[in-house]
């Protein structure tokens, strides 16, 4: 049911030559970006006529107008089940309290006397989120992402989700809901590439946005890099992933469950346990078979997923070469499940987000931790960081300088402008001195 890669034994080797030996599902956004290019030209060409026509061709949907009526937010909320609304309630609770603490605050240095610089920290004006719904719904990622750009403080929020045929042509009625929830009332029914293209263009309906945010298909990751440079992005985000980081001590039931939870997102969705001990292997194998059997989405998603070469049980000579292995893979999310497992959680360098012992499954948060679950992917927790208040936030610097304090600095300026052979650079300071450098 998954594969094995057998890492004891031998040296481990470092780098990039560590990182292609792991699993890893192959995601090549380059290849799309040729097939959305087209698709977001169109949308930058024709506005929502577009939109419309791609819902009718990708959707199956005929829309009259892009955006969905008040109303209908409204409708979704009023009809939520009552179940499902306190656990939206209390989901985006958790997560308000713990990026309400992320919030920076405007911070003055003083160089020397007279001269201060000062960090302000400024919301972008405009941001879109993008909440899929192919082959499950996410209210869930509406809160991810809402919540910290309106903790951020931006100004002006708009949400894409796909239209659905048998919800006519709306969204999926608990993802408006969760908006209404919210407080988002600027809601489109739009998926995709179009989707990414209607918040970096506009359309007649969608004013532009300064930044995209939100997980999404291949076509959503090929949009975000079609338009980087244009807006602001979170992360070409795909296929997810979970790395468990275990020793003899885990139990085998609670590894296989976690395994599976995140195979049955997506054919592509990686799971991965790298662990020195063979008799747990061999256990969690075991549960595999029990447990695949007693669930749901098994033939499209969760046995593709497992049975893919993004998938694998890591087998590892001891916790320290275990490290080695998981801080390489980079992973999205990563469980550790080994005796003294908070010890070993803060030596790890790179996940996106690190779960710590029995208790703290991936399943908690994606939903109710408190923290957020857009996360980077694909190894890129290397270098890049999941969604936070952070993430809508610039921060600017503020130059003060008074008379004295730049005549004191003004002959290092012109040495280093001349070093780099910038003459101008150093005369626009002399400048202020009658063209002489003041002797310090």
């Amino acid at each position: 049911m998954i594969s094995r890669i057998d890492l004891r034994g031998d040296a481990l080797p470092t780098g990039g030559a560590l990182r292609d030996l792991l699993p890893r599902a192959e995601f090549d956004v380059e290849a799309a970006l040729e097939k959305v290019r087209p698709i977001c030209e169109a949308v930058h060409h024709r506005g929502d006529a577009a939109l419309i026509d791609y819902a009718e061709r990708f959707d199956g949907v005929a829309l009259d107008q892009v955006r969905v009526p008040a109303a209908a937010l409204a409708r979704a909320l009023e009809e939520l089940d009552p179940a499902v609304r306190a656990g939206l309630e209390e989901s985006a609770r958790r997560a308000r309290t713990v990026h309400r603490e992320q919030r920076r605050t405007t911070h003055t240095t003083q160089v020397v006397p007279g001269g201060t610089v000062t960090e302000k920290w400024v919301p972008v004006g405009r941001v879109g989120l993008y909440a899929p719904g192919g082959r499950s719904v996410y209210p869930s990622s509406v809160i991810m992402n809402v919540v910290p750009a309106q903790e951020a403080g931006v100004g002006s929020i708009a949400l894409a989700s796909p239209p659905q045929k048998e919800f006519g042509g709306l969204p999926h009625p608990t993802i408006l809901a969760a908006c209404a929830l919210l407080g988002v009332d600027e809601v489109y029914a739009a998926g995709g590439a179009q989707a990414v293209a209607m918040f970096a263009y506009g359309t007649e309906t969608c004013a532009p946005a300064d930044m995209v945010t939100g997980p999404g298909n291949i076509w959503v990751a090929a949009a975000k890099r079609y338009f980087t440079g244009r807006i602001g992005i979170d992360t070409e985000a795909g296929p997810t992933e979970i790395a468990v980081l275990a020793d003899a001590t885990a139990d085998p039931v609670h590894v296989a469950a976690d395994l599976i939870s995140q195979a049955e997102h997506d054919p592509l969705a990686a799971a991965v346990l790298v662990t020195d001990s063979a008799e747990l292997a061999d256990a969690v194998e075991r549960e595999l078979e029990a447990q695949v059997a007693a669930t749901k989405h098994v033939d499209d998603r969760v046995l593709p997923a497992l049975r893919g070469k993004q998938s694998a049980i890591v087998l590892v000579d001891g916790v320290d070469e275990g490290l080695r292995v998981v801080d390489a893979y980079g992973a999205e999310h990563l469980e550790i499940q080994t005796a003294d497992a908070a010890a070993v959680a803060q030596r790890v360098r790179n996940a996106g987000a690190i779960f710590v012992g029995p208790w703290s499954p991936v399943s908690l948060g994606d939903y109710c931790a408190g923290s957020n679950h857009v996360l980077p992917t694909g190894g890129c927790a290397c270098h890049s960081s999941g969604l936070s208040v952070q993430s809508f936030l610039r921060g600017i610097h503020i130059v003060d300088y008074t008379r004295e304090a730049l005549a004191e600095v003004t002959h290092h300026v012109v040495t280093l402008a001349e070093a780099e052979d910038l003459p101008a650079h150093g005369a626009a300071v002399k400048a202020r001195f009658g063209g002489e450098v003041p002797q310090p």
